[in-house]
């Protein structure tokens, strides 16, 4: 999607959250349910468009993966958002399935991309590691790992994945698109419920990209690999088959950072050009 928009055209942000354990994923598809699909639908009937909107979201997560900080964008006719804006929250609590919520409604700033304009997404992922399993409340957002986990390690081994790199060796491969990522932060604290939580930090990441590193510093944490694997990992660049990608249902996209209104648009044209490394080329 275009960061111009159309003259008489306005572009709406929406700030939401969703739990993923019953959807395919954000993008919609033909036959599964997904959230960009069931957004979509409740958006066209509630403001009683002929067609749906066109979401555009900051990160799209993939099937069993939860939000609490997810942000997406549509263009309308200002004459349909002159219509329907002020009322669009509360219809839309009343259309949207109960694992979805839309928290605000509000027309975007100038320049504003909710993929590009972005410079950080924040993500966490819980771990239980108790004997007993995990609290069955908990059970669909918390990951359960049968052996006890050393935080210090995890987070010394941490330390090394921080900075610039190219994550191909945590990341599954698409056609076209670079590897090439700036870890901002990636810490690990146990809550005093014993619930170990990753934060993880990025300019932006790629497929697979945060469940293969909490894979990978699951096995420093329970002492099957030494603190030093996961950067040597690293250092390798490419896809290693014994970095395990966990299961999902562990990972929350908790927020979205965006620059100052007036960087918006330039931040947005920055992070549509194919990065490199320092020395590099492109390909």
């Amino acid at each position: 999607m275009s960061d111009e928009v159309e003259p008489g055209h306005v572009r709406v942000r929406l700030d939401l959250s969703y739990d993923g354990k019953d959807f395919s994923g954000w993008a919609k598809q033909r036959t599964l349910r997904t959230v960009q699909g069931e957004l979509e639908s409740a958006l066209k009937t509630v403001m009683r468009l002929p067609e749906p909107v066109e979401l555009t979201v900051a990160g799209r997560t993939d099937a069993g993966v939860h939000a609490r900080g997810q942000v997406a964008q549509f263009d309308i006719a200002e004459e349909v958002w002159a219509e329907h804006g002020s009322l669009l929250l509360r219809r839309l609590a009343g259309r949207l399935p109960h694992d979805i919520r839309v928290w605000k409604v509000a027309e975007a700033p100038e320049g504003f991309n909710a993929r590009f304009s972005a410079i950080w997404r924040r993500y966490a992922y819980r771990v239980g590691d108790h004997q007993g399993g995990v609290d069955p409340l908990r059970r669909g957002h918390v990951l359960w790992h049968q052996w006890p986990l050393d935080v210090d390690a995890m987070n010394e081994a941490s330390r090394a994945l921080l900075g610039e790199h190219d994550f191909a060796a945590y990341c599954k491969k698409r056609e076209g698109a670079t590897t090439i990522r700036t870890l901002q932060e990636l810490s690990w604290v146990r809550a005093e419920d014993g619930i170990v939580t990753a934060t993880v930090r990025a300019d932006a990441f790629c497929h697979n990209m945060v469940r293969s590193l909490v894979g990978a510093l699951l096995h420093v944490g329970d002492g099957h690999r030494p603190v030093e694997w996961p950067g040597q990992v690293l250092a390798a660049a490419v896809r290693d088959s014994s970095v395990h990608v966990v299961k999902p249902h562990g990972l929350t996209l908790e927020e979205v950072g965006y620059p100052a209104d007036e960087l918006l648009a330039a931040r947005s044209k920055e992070a549509r050009n194919m990065r490199t490394l320092p020395g590099k080329g492109c390909c």
